[in-house]
This record gives C-alpha cells, sequence and structure tokens, in this order.
C-alpha cells in the first residue's frame, strides 16, 4: 500500500475561493485539487523546489504526489462528497423506528457525508435513517442526536482601501468568503506514488503547507485571509489512513469493483480506460487567471474536468494528467492539475439485519384506543335502523283491528309499535296539545296545524327540508373575474 499523508487545517480567519468566473458575491463549493496543487507549486518556487517538482508530478507520466481536494471537518469527523452510486442510499439500506424519517431526511440535500458513514455504505452496513440531519447552511450531513453548529457559512464581508500617504479611501467594495466555526476547518489527502517518492517529497511537501498556512490559501490573501494554524499532519497508508475497514478487506482480497471513487478533479490522460458510458459522474468548468512573474491577470484556457464525488468505471487504476492551459504565447506552460485521488470501490453486499419492533409510545397507544372506540360506536349507530325495522315486523306486530265504516275516511290507526332504540318525540303545536281519538279530517285548521301522535314515526331516518338556491334575476354572477480573484497558477 503507497503511503500517505493526512493534512488537517484549522483557518484563524475568513477563507475565499472564488468560482471559475471571478464573480466576487459568491463562492465555489470546494477548494478543488487544481487549486491546491497551483498553491502549493507557488510553494515550492519560494522553497526553490518548483523545477524539481514540475518534473516529478506535471511533467511525468505518473505523479510522483498526488494531491486531493480541501474536504471539511469537525471535532474528529471529517466529512467528504459521498460516492454518486450509492447516495442518496437505497430504501434497502436503510433502518428506522418510524417510517417517517425515510421521508423527512432529504439526502440529496447533503454534499458532505461523514466518511465512517461513507464506508458502512461501501461495506454494506445498514444506517439508521432517524440519527441524521442535513444542514442547509453547510450542506454536511450532521447527527440530529448531537446538537452542533454548521461547520462553515457563507459569508459577505465589506472592505473600503484607504490610501497611506494622502488617507482618502477608495468605494468600498464587498466579496463573499467561508467562515468556519470554532474546531472546524479543511482536511486533504497527499498521495504518493511510492516509499522512494514519499521520502523524496514527503518533508518538502510539509514544507510547503506550513509556508501556505501563514502566507495564506485562496484570494485576498494581502488582507489576510486564507491563514491557518500550523498544519497537522497524520502520517499512513493509502487507503488505511482514511478508510481502514475498506483497507482491511483490500487487505484480505476481498473481491474489488472497477468502479473508482475521485476525492479530486480529474482530466483523462491518453492511457487511462474510462468507459464513459458508465458510472455516474458530474462535470465542472474550470478557468480563471494567471499569477505568475512573466504576467498576471492573463485569463487561462477553460477546461472540463471531473468532479469529486463521481464514480467512474475502468478496468485498470486511471491516472489523469495535468493540462496546460496557459495563453497562447505566453512565456512558460501554466498547468492545471488533473491528476486522479480515486479510490477502487468493492462489490457492495448488503448485510441485512432484522428490524426492531417499533416502540408504541402512552400517546399513541391512548390515540388507537380512541379511534378504536369510536369506529365501534359508528359501527353500531349504522347496525341500529335494521335491528328496530325488524323487530317491528316480526315480534312486536300488533293484533288486525277491525275494519272502519264506509263513511270514515280510510284511514289505519294501527298504534306504532314500541321501539327502545332512538325515540322520537311528536311535535307538538304551541297552541294545543294533539289528540288522539279525533278525526284528522274533522280537526284540520289551517291557522294551528298539529301533527296526529297516531302518525308512525320513524325511528331512524331524519330529513332536512330542501334548501333552496337564490339565483341572481338578471342570470349574472355577482362576483368579479381573478475585480476577480486569481488561481494560483505558474
Amino acid at each position: 500500500m503507497p503511503p500517505a499523508l493526512l493534512i488537517r487545517l484549522r483557518p484563524s480567519g475568513p477563507w475565499r475561493y472564488g468560482p471559475s468566473d471571478g464573480a466576487h458575491d459568491r463562492v465555489d463549493s470546494l477548494f478543488r485539487s487544481d487549486r491546491l496543487y497551483s498553491a502549493v507549486c507557488h510553494a515550492m518556487l519560494q522553497l526553490g523546489h518548483l523545477e524539481e517538482w514540475l518534473a516529478a508530478t506535471a511533467e511525468a507520466p505518473e505523479p510522483a504526489a498526488v494531491l486531493s481536494s480541501l474536504f471539511p471537518f469537525q471535532g474528529d469527523t471529517l466529512f467528504a462528497p459521498p460516492p454518486e452510486t450509492v447516495w442518496p442510499p437505497a430504501a434497502s439500506t436503510l433502518r428506522t423506528p418510524s417510517p417517517v424519517f425515510l421521508t423527512k431526511v432529504r439526502w440529496r440535500a447533503a454534499k458532505f457525508v461523514p466518511v465512517p458513514l461513507i464506508e458502512a455504505l461501501l461495506t454494506g452496513t445498514p444506517l439508521q435513517a432517524d440519527q441524521w440531519i442535513a444542514d442547509a447552511e453547510s450542506g454536511c450531513l450532521l447527527r440530529r442526536d448531537r446538537p452542533q453548529a454548521s461547520p462553515f457559512r457563507l459569508a459577505v464581508r465589506a472592505r473600503v482601501p484607504v490610501d497611506r500617504l494622502t488617507g482618502i479611501s477608495a468605494e468600498p467594495h464587498q466579496a463573499a468568503c467561508i467562515e468556519f466555526e470554532q474546531g472546524a476547518g479543511l482536511w486533504a489527502v497527499v498521495l504518493f506514488a511510492g516509499v522512494e517518492a514519499a521520502s523524496v517529497w514527503k518533508d518538502r511537501v510539509t514544507a510547503a503547507f506550513r509556508l501556505l498556512c501563514d502566507s495564506g490559501f485562496g484570494g485576498s490573501r494581502s488582507a489576510g485571509w486564507g491563514q491557518a494554524g500550523p498544519p497537522e499532519i497524520g502520517e499512513g497508508t493509502w487507503p488505511g489512513i482514511l478508510l481502514p475497514k475498506l483497507a482491511k478487506a483490500k487487505h484480505n482480497a476481498e473481491p474489488l469493483s472497477s468502479l473508482h471513487w475521485l476525492l479530486s478533479v480529474y482530466s483523462p490522460a491518453n492511457s487511462d480506460r474510462v468507459e464513459w458510458g458508465e458510472g455516474r459522474y458530474t462535470l465542472v468548468l474550470r478557468g480563471g487567471r494567471v499569477q505568475s512573474r512573466v504576467g498576471s491577470g492573463v485569463e487561462k484556457k477553460t477546461v472540463r474536468m471531473v468532479a469529486e464525488g463521481s464514480v467512474l468505471w475502468s478496468a485498470d487504476a486511471i491516472h489523469g494528467r495535468a493540462v496546460d492551459v496557459g495563453p497562447d504565447g505566453f512565456a512558460h506552460p501554466v498547468y492545471r492539475a488533473g491528476f486522479a485521488l480515486a479510490l477502487q470501490l468493492p462489490v457492495i453486499h448488503v448485510v441485512e439485519t432484522p428490524e426492531p419492533e417499533p416502540a408504541v409510545s402512552e400517546m399513541e397507544a391512548t390515540l388507537a384506543a380512541a379511534l378504536a372506540a369510536a369506529e365501534e360506536e359508528r359501527t353500531a349507530a349504522q347496525s341500529a335502523p335494521a335491528a328496530a325495522k325488524t323487530c317491528h315486523v316480526t315480534e312486536n306486530a300488533p293484533e288486525p283491528e277491525p275494519t272502519p265504516p264506509v263513511d270514515s275516511p280510510p284511514t289505519e290507526d294501527l298504534a306504532p309499535p314500541p321501539v327502545e332504540t332512538l325515540p322520537v318525540e311528536p311535535v307538538h303545536s304551541p297552541e294545543s296539545e294533539p289528540q288522539q281519538d279525533v278525526d284528522p279530517v274533522e280537526s284540520f285548521e289551517p291557522e294551528t296545524p298539529s301533527v296526529p301522535e297516531s302518525a308512525p314515526a320513524d325511528p331512524v331516518e331524519h330529513t332536512e327540508p330542501p334548501r333552496t338556491s337564490v339565483e341572481n334575476p338578471q342570470g349574472e354572477f355577482n362576483g368579479a373575474p381573478a475585480p476577480r480573484d486569481s488561481d494560483y497558477e505558474i
């Protein structure tokens, strides 16, 4: 396994890594590896190792050292862009005590995921969906049960240049920057081609990073931006320095796939055999301006590169190349590093674990009991009419009475059977009480109508008089209708 360095930078102030178009009101989402390579080249120039560094990296068939992009960290947690083939996670890889969390967590909003979580996905370990939440400000996936602030945030600061001799200030202007929380910062990996390359370049690369922490990374360095404390450098082997479980699987000769996960921007070399119809990747357009002793401010040639987090399919290892993006006729080459710092992914087997039975809270149990009681009452109310009608026909049928006289009107004097369920009281007239034995024809009075008690009342059905709608007489409705920052380059 090749040797590698894990470098952590703790910013002491705001940082600015502007977009490729040089806009002052925006910043790039990452301090990408091509920008970091340019910064190291400037440091190597001051240290006197530039010619050797370019010969060993940009001009060599296989670079002696490859840099990743700078990714955020907070405390002991490193964040990285997840492989696009496993993100957002599939439903089969998620476990949760409540299905609500499957839709509450916005997995796509997380641009940076904890490295242990990525390792769990690549080894087929299920995730607990209720433990994570995507931070909207930084795009990092944070633990829900551990309240913490965003690792970094975007800010806009205003500056006013003042002439030291005259004391006259110029027009104020604003610039976007990145501000980091206490205990947060950026990390990167430096991968060496072998033990021999590490013995030559490890100390030199460490010295270059120490110099850059004092002089600054990115734009607005003259204003004190981009500075950091002494770099924290750890040594190990790749990929064990970042993903120990995957390194153990690789050591045990477990099967590997043909997919390669990128932690740097990548420009394919002529010898790389990438199947562009496979995998899943994202392209970014990189540009900027030249900063050199020969001439500065000249625009570079733009080039498309494969972004971090992309997954490429290749039967062999991929290396990448450095592209000369200097203007035509420039005094020296201007290299943009597109070396691939990639990890070959294993064959993923999802480990099925039994899901725990969801715990029922006291509130949920009370609500379920109330719903069950309401359902029973509704069922009893619906079955009551049928029971009453059956009782009226079969059990309590009255004896037939004699036929009424011919001169009397054909009325039916059958007394209604006693019904115990849902009794309906007869309607009484406000002036007089209804009389049972009075003939309904003779006792009819238009002024004070009454309802005879002998009329059978339906114990269940209640009808309301139809409501009439008043139309508009006219048949119409009454309502009316509804200065750019430069990249490091040599």
